[in-house]
């Protein structure tokens, strides 16, 4: 429609209209002449309403849903989040458990060898200066570590220092291939040399081919020159297996190291040697045998002797009656 003058007019005539018809409406209340022209509406418009609100309540239902998930996700994670925190709190516990242990254990053998150490927590591992078995220790030379000092824990030996920064040190493993210790066999007194074989136990060579070794036997450190870069006395594990002795001046003896290379944590710097070699006192006790119960089983007697045994029991009873028989006449 263009935008006239009688446009314009017949606009403000429908206002006015329409203005009329409202206060008609109030004014009549129940009793307003539009009431019927309402119904009617109502009756042609009402089935297109229903219609338009069940197209539009699935979307105001899920509308509600997706907030109602979102609260629920909320509190879900809220609950997820509690539980991990608690979970974290328990294995800390655990954790903190193990430690205690584990520098239990390592204090205890430090004071059965009289070994000076100082404490440490592994924070790294992996390859380092070209070595393929090496861990990163929390201690340096701030707290007075120096190269080529022995690191032990609650098991027996770990390793060497190799590398010393200003906080922390690098220690190679006893298991890396090029590790090797001077060692020396219990109570034999036998002298070789382990080297680490990795994953593998250590291969020890005996200096005598023919020493009498067989599995069971344990080792310790023989011990450096001037206590570095190893200190004696310290565990070093229990032989596996030996070769057959052969044309060698030497023997091949494969051992169980005592300490677990791949879960280290808490270890000890060795700062002061021991004043004397504490030898075998490091070495953890053996387990007892269990006791072997003896049983003795006793054959019965032949048939004969039991006869006879039977017919002594029968003339010794009826002696015992005869007497307390006599006794009892003679009484008066």
């Amino acid at each position: 429609m263009r935008d006239t003058r009688e446009s314009r007019l017949l606009l403000v005539l429908l206002i006015a209209i329409a203005f009329a018809l409202i206060t008609v409406d109030i004014r009549g209340g129940q009793e307003s002449p539009v009431d019927g022209a309402r119904q009617a509406a109502a009756a042609v418009f009402g089935p297109v309403e229903n219609g338009v609100a069940a197209a539009v309540d699935p979307i105001g239902n899920a509308i509600g849903a997706v907030r109602d998930s979102g609260e629920r996700h909320t509190r879900i994670a809220a609950l997820e989040k509690e539980n991990a925190e608690l979970k974290a709190e328990l294995g800390s516990d655990d954790r903190n458990r193990n430690r205690v242990r584990e520098l239990d254990a390592m204090l205890k053998t430090a004071g059965a060898g009289q070994y000076g150490i100082k404490g440490a927590q592994v924070i790294a591992i992996g390859a380092a200066q070209g070595f393929s078995w090496t861990v990163t220790v929390d201690v340096g030379a701030r707290d007075g570590i120096k190269r080529d000092m022995t690191v032990l824990n609650g098991s027996g030996l770990v390793g060497r220092v190799t590398t010393v920064g200003p906080s922390t040190s690098t220690v190679l493993l006893a298991n890396d291939p090029d590790f090797t210790v001077g060692t020396r066999m219990e109570k034999s007194d036998e002298l070789g040399f382990a080297t680490g074989q990795g994953d593998g136990p250590l291969l020890v060579q005996l200096l005598n081919g023919k020493a009498k070794v067989k599995p069971g036997d344990r080792l310790v450190t023989f011990g450096s020159r001037a206590d570095k870069p190893f200190v004696p006395g310290v565990p070093v594990g229990e032989v596996v297996r030996v070769d057959p002795a052969g044309g060698g001046l030497t023997r091949n003896i494969y051992v169980r190291p005592y300490v677990g290379f791949t879960k280290l944590d808490i270890v000890g710097v060795v700062v002061q040697a021991p004043g004397s070699d504490p030898r075998d006192m490091v070495l953890p006790q053996k387990p007892k045998p269990a006791p072997t119960v003896t049983v003795t089983a006793t054959p019965p007697p032949p048939d004969g002797q039991r006869q006879n045994g039977n017919a002594t029991d029968r003339q010794g009873q009826n002696q015992n009656q005869g007497q307390n028989q006599d006794q009892g006449d003679a009484t008066p």
